[in-house]
Protein backbone atom coordinates (compact mmCIF):
# COMPACT_ATOMS: atom_id res chain seq x y z
CA UNK A 1 0.00 0.00 0.00
CA UNK A 2 1.37 3.30 -1.14
CA UNK A 3 1.85 5.67 1.58
CA UNK A 4 -0.75 8.72 1.90
CA UNK A 5 0.56 12.01 0.36
CA UNK A 6 0.65 15.28 3.06
CA UNK A 7 -2.43 17.38 1.78
CA UNK A 8 -0.28 20.03 0.52
CA UNK A 9 1.00 17.97 -2.70
CA UNK A 10 -2.34 15.83 -2.43
CA UNK A 11 -3.11 16.48 -6.00
CA UNK A 12 -7.01 16.15 -5.77
CA UNK A 13 -6.81 18.20 -2.35
CA UNK A 14 -4.53 21.06 -4.62
CA UNK A 15 -6.93 21.23 -7.69
CA UNK A 16 -9.66 22.12 -5.42
CA UNK A 17 -8.25 24.18 -3.51
CA UNK A 18 -5.87 25.84 -5.88
CA UNK A 19 -3.10 24.88 -8.70
CA UNK A 20 -0.30 23.20 -7.81
CA UNK A 21 3.25 25.13 -8.35
CA UNK A 22 4.35 21.50 -9.81
CA UNK A 23 3.18 19.91 -13.31
CA UNK A 24 0.55 16.33 -12.74
CA UNK A 25 2.35 12.96 -13.35
CA UNK A 26 -0.42 10.28 -14.81
CA UNK A 27 -0.43 8.91 -11.44
CA UNK A 28 -1.39 12.43 -9.92
CA UNK A 29 -4.16 11.80 -12.34
CA UNK A 30 -5.15 8.25 -11.16
CA UNK A 31 -5.37 9.44 -8.03
CA UNK A 32 -7.46 12.42 -8.62
CA UNK A 33 -10.23 10.71 -10.83
CA UNK A 34 -10.01 7.67 -9.18
CA UNK A 35 -8.89 6.05 -11.96
CA UNK A 36 -8.75 1.89 -11.69
CA UNK A 37 -4.59 2.22 -13.43
CA UNK A 38 -2.25 4.49 -15.19
CA UNK A 39 -2.88 2.49 -18.05
CA UNK A 40 -6.25 4.37 -18.92
CA UNK A 41 -4.45 7.83 -18.97
CA UNK A 42 -2.36 6.21 -21.08
CA UNK A 43 -5.01 5.31 -23.45
CA UNK A 44 -7.07 8.41 -22.98
CA UNK A 45 -3.62 10.19 -24.73
CA UNK A 46 -3.67 7.25 -27.48
CA UNK A 47 -7.57 8.17 -28.01
CA UNK A 48 -7.47 12.13 -27.75
CA UNK A 49 -10.14 11.72 -24.96
CA UNK A 50 -8.46 13.15 -21.56
CA UNK A 51 -6.60 16.24 -21.03
CA UNK A 52 -3.69 17.63 -23.15
CA UNK A 53 -0.02 16.29 -22.14
CA UNK A 54 3.49 17.64 -22.64
CA UNK A 55 6.65 15.18 -22.53
CA UNK A 56 9.19 16.51 -21.22
CA UNK A 57 12.18 13.64 -21.99
CA UNK A 58 10.39 10.59 -21.76
CA UNK A 59 7.48 11.35 -19.19
CA UNK A 60 4.28 12.66 -19.55
CA UNK A 61 3.37 15.59 -17.27
CA UNK A 62 0.25 17.67 -16.94
CA UNK A 63 -0.44 21.42 -16.62
CA UNK A 64 -2.66 21.85 -13.76
CA UNK A 65 -4.67 24.36 -15.21
CA UNK A 66 -4.91 22.36 -18.77
CA UNK A 67 -6.45 19.87 -16.32
CA UNK A 68 -8.71 21.98 -14.62
CA UNK A 69 -9.80 23.49 -18.04
CA UNK A 70 -10.30 19.84 -19.07
CA UNK A 71 -12.63 18.98 -15.92
CA UNK A 72 -15.12 22.13 -16.97
CA UNK A 73 -15.14 21.24 -20.53
CA UNK A 74 -16.31 17.60 -19.68
CA UNK A 75 -18.69 19.29 -16.86
CA UNK A 76 -20.21 21.58 -19.26
CA UNK A 77 -20.55 18.69 -22.13
CA UNK A 78 -22.70 16.59 -19.65
CA UNK A 79 -24.72 19.34 -18.43
CA UNK A 80 -25.63 20.31 -22.50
Amino acid sequence: MAPKRAPETDPQTTLRAGLPDRYLTPDDLVTMFGLPSVETVYAWRRKKLGPPAIRIGKYLRYDPAAVQAWVREQTAYDAA
